[in-house]
């Protein structure tokens, strides 16, 4: 599966949670968000899963834009930390 955000930005009021992101998973890569307590790491992963959606720019799964496609149509797991 690839993932790719482009120019993604996450904003809950007036605090910007993500700040323009950028990057690109391809298909069997494996990669790790790092980064310190408050950074957006969770943010990220929370909009690649479809639980939040980006204030701008665009998120790419397997090439499609899913902005818009529902948590339950992108076949996207996620595990919180607390369940690890």
């Amino acid at each position: 599966m690839s993932i790719e955000l482009r120019n993604v930005s996450k904003r809950f009021g007036a605090t910007v949670a993500v700040d323009r992101v950028s990057f690109t998973v391809r298909e069997g890569e494996l990669v790790a968000l790092l980064g310190p307590s408050g950074g957006g790491k969770t943010t990220v992963l929370r909009m690649i899963a479809g639980l939040e959606m980006p204030t701008e720019g665009d998120l790419f799964i397997r090439g499609r834009r899913v902005n818009d496609v529902p948590v339950q149509a992108r076949n996207i797991g996620f595990v919180f930390q607390s369940y690890a």
